[in-house]
């Protein structure tokens, strides 16, 4: 739009203020926030949960397919989840921004609020940033967490006889991306579901104090996951799907599955970016609220290779949805 300002006219600091100047930081959470050279955040009981994810324009996202807002929610929750994972609580996020410099000026401000709204959705806030300029759009967002004296909730811990449950919804992302990239925008809240999860914040605390013994959150697809689970537990996951209520499809995926000729098991099995939370549980423990038990831990049957299907089976067999793929999104394939 002409007269539009762009990141250009105001320069690398204006942008950074702009995407902190929302955040209120309480004392307890940072004695320094942002606007000095680093932030100087507390640790309640001297760890801090770490991690950091990136989105790349083209590669995760569109913005003819989502808005600044979606997108700068949808940044905050990939790495707010994993900490969500860990059974911890997220207390704060530092956010790097790459883009080129006739980016809209509005577009960063969109996608600044929807980094707060997310953040404060699951408890954090923003403590600050970096900007620089290139070809493309770059959101890397690093969320930090506390685990407030637990001991952390890893995907090593899984044992023969667990339980294996869910909290979260499967496969409505991967169903939004399959409608929106056939041209379309509707059913709208598969669409939406693309755009940005809608994640229970506190599951990953349920799971903890419930006695989860590993946990991940479904980012790349619930057998490709359930697969990092497995292996790095030396064990052999089940999914029971038949008359399984978490695999019931919702009338906007049947609808949609009915259009493409596709089974919609194949979206809940695979798809990712809902961040649902999968979890073992030991079989003598009450599953905590959100969660349904959707398999079932077994000792490990043989040599388990880099493949998600040599340790996870879906109703006693492996999956196969004809594509010899890994039962779920992988980088550089």
């Amino acid at each position: 739009m002409t007269g539009e300002r762009t990141l250009r006219d105001v320069g690398e600091f204006a942008v950074i203020d702009r995407i902190v100047s929302n955040s209120q930081i309480p004392v307890e959470v940072a004695e320094v926030g942002p606007g000095d050279d680093a932030a100087v955040l507390a640790a309640t009981d001297g760890r801090v949960v770490a991690c950091v994810d990136v989105l790349v324009e083209g590669r995760h996202f569109r913005r003819d397919w989502s808005s600044a807002i979606e997108v700068g929610k949808r940044a905050a929750a990939a790495s707010l989840s994993d900490v969500n994972a860990m059974g911890a609580r997220a207390t704060s996020v530092l956010v790097g921004l790459v883009a080129p410099a006739d980016l809209p000026l509005a577009w960063v401000n969109e996608m600044a609020a929807g980094l707060t709204q997310e953040c404060t959705q699951a408890g954090a806030v923003l403590a600050g940033g970096d900007t620089t300029e290139g070809d493309a759009i770059v959101i890397s967002v690093t969320a930090l967490g506390s685990l407030d004296g637990r001991a952390p909730i890893t995907r090593a811990g899984a044992q023969p006889g667990d339980r294996v449950a869910v909290c979260g919804r499967l496969g409505w992302a991967a169903a939004g991306l399959a409608v929106l990239g056939r041209g379309f925008r509707s059913p709208k809240a598969l669409v939406d579901a693309h755009r940005y999860p809608q994640i229970d914040y506190d599951a990953g605390r349920r799971a903890a104090v419930s006695g989860a013994r590993a946990m991940i959150d479904v980012s790349d697809g619930l057998i490709a996951d359930l697969g990092h689970i497995a292996r790095a537990s030396g064990v052999q996951i089940d999914i029971t799907t038949e008359g399984n209520v978490a695999f019931e499809v919702p009338e906007p995926m049947q609808a949609a599955a009915a259009a493409y000729n596709v089974d919609a098991r194949g979206w809940m099995l695979t798809g990712g970016d809902d961040h649902a939370l999968v979890a073992a549980f030991p079989a003598d423990v009450d599953l905590p609220e959100g969660f349904v038990q959707i398999g079932v831990v077994r000792e490990q049957a043989g040599q388990a290779d880099e493949s998600s299907a040599s340790v996870v089976t879906v109703d006693g067999s492996s999956w196969d949805d004809g594509s010899g793929g890994p039962g779920g999104f992988t980088h550089f394939g």
